[in-house]
């Protein structure tokens, strides 16, 4: 927000100080005059005032019950008080209360307008802060770009669009990374500092989504002690990502096609309409024309959000991709939790390229932080993975006669390698700990290709 858009309130019973106010501010900024407390409170409430030159002594409400009124209900003002004299004990009441500066009305005009100048890069910055936090404490997330033709494909069409306003909708089962998608299409629309809010709809409780999205005045129901900016307020410049928006009930879904459509909010127990300008991403793991016929969506909605649909393919059917997505993961980890783990070795690749990733990216993700904080080797081999991974391997194209004597093969082979690793790859201290003969050792590790493997590692 530049300082030519911001709005300057003025309250002052003195008109000749408001004459003079104005005439210092009038070309950066959009100025409001109110010659009381009383008269001030109604443009407070009908425009969006951003900072505020109040006088001290004011008839009626003072100037200070003004100012306590303001940080209450309107607590992104920045709010600079004026007095006609210097007075020190009034002046850190005033900044008690919140007020951003204390000056007297002789000040120089340049020094007043440095002071709004800070005020407003204070606002901006405070506003940037709501915005942070009101994000998932997860920047370090990126979509990583795999090397199936599906990636490939979705990524050129994010390159396309990107830079567009239009509104995108992201289909796909949970875990396909719908969240990192949306946050590359907002990185590749430019804007470093534009925000990017996240919101998972499914996860906030029914009774707060409204206030969630819009926001709410003070007093706009029991327990709202205080005005809060919606979602759609702090996405202002950047991307709302609503996500699993199929969970948004009925009545809501009305208010929120009116909000994309007119490009404007209303917070609950307002009285105005405070104009938005945001990109719009949308996802959901919810078929949403099957539920537009059975009456569970709103069908204007659905055809307004689903202007550029982009469908991420579950993992199992981009197999092509797991082996960066395991190297990105294992980085990951590896910085987080100090470790130095060199790679997946091959075999455990191919396990982790024929298993079905029901829970998508996320179960990958998860297996890849489990494997690294446990781990002390330099690779992760295929005896490390869960018996799901050594089961799936195991599932048969068709009808298999010798499917149970490969389990016992699989099994047989980690067990031996783990049994290995504890014994440091000492083959004859190894049978020692297994009780079996050093022949028959060697002979299942012949059978079972662990003999190759570990002369490879320790010279055996």
């Amino acid at each position: 927000m530049t300082t030519q858009s911001k709005t300057v309130l003025i309250v002052d019973d003195d008109e000749s100080t408001r004459d003079t106010l104005t005439a210092i501010l009038k070309q950066d900024y959009r100025v409001l005059r109110a010659s009381s407390g009383e008269t001030a409170l109604p443009l407070l409430s009908r425009e969006n005032v951003d900072l505020v030159l109040l006088d001290v002594r004011l008839p009626g409400i003072s100037g200070l019950e003004l100012l306590r009124i303001l940080k209450e209900n309107y607590s992104l003002a920045e709010v600079l008080m004026i007095s006609a004299t210097s007075e020190v004990e009034t002046a850190v009441q005033a900044m008690k209360h919140g007020a951003y500066h204390y000056i007297t009305k002789d000040v120089d005009p340049d020094q007043i307008r440095s002071l709004l100048r800070n005020a407003s890069e204070h606002q901006d910055l405070n506003r940037q802060v709501l915005t942070l936090s009101a994000q998932v404490a997860d920047q370090e997330r990126e979509f990583v770009v795999g090397s199936s033709k599906a990636t490939r494909e979705i990524v050129d069409l994010v390159h396309k669009i990107a830079r567009l306003s239009a509104t995108v909708l992201i289909l796909g089962e949970s875990g396909t990374g719908k969240e990192l998608l949306a946050r590359l299409v907002h990185r590749e629309s430019g804007g470093p500092n534009a925000p990017f809010i996240p919101v998972n709809l499914a996860a906030i409780p029914r009774e707060l989504v409204e206030s969630t999205l819009f926001g709410h005045e003070r007093g706009a129901f029991t327990g709202a002690h205080r005005q809060q900016l919606g979602k759609f307020e702090l996405a202002s410049g950047g991307t709302l990502f609503l996500d699993e928006i199929a969970d948004l009930r009925l009545d809501l879904q009305a208010k929120l096609l009116r909000a994309i459509q007119e490009g404007e909010i209303e917070r609950i127990g307002g009285n105005k309409a405070i104009k938005t300008e945001l990109r719009l991403i949308a996802a959901t793991n919810v078929d949403l024309e099957k539920a537009v016929k059975e009456g569970r969506f709103r069908e204007d909605l659905f055809y307004r959000i689903n202007v550029i649909p982009i469908r991420l393919p579950p993992l199992r059917e981009r197999a092509e991709d797991v082996p960066k997505l395991a190297e990105f993961f294992l980085r990951r980890y590896n910085a987080r939790f100090r470790k130095n783990v060199l790679g997946i070795a091959d075999p455990a690749l191919a396990m982790l390229k024929q298993y079905r990733w029901p829970g998508n990216i996320r179960e990958l993700e998860n297996l890849i932080e489990r494997l690294v904080a446990v781990s002390d080797k330099d690779y992760i081999g295929e005896e490390d993975l869960p018996l799901d991974f050594q089961f799936a391997q195991l599932e048969p194209e068709g009808a298999r006669d010798n499917l149970f004597e490969d389990a016992i093969s699989t099994f047989e082979r980690n067990f031996i390698v783990r049994a290995l690793e504890r014994c440091s790859w000492n083959v004859t201290g190894t049978a020692e700990y297994l009780g079996i003969p050093l022949s028959t050792l060697k002979y299942k590790m012949d059978k079972l290709d662990v003999r190759q493997l570990a002369r490879r590692l320790r010279g055996v």
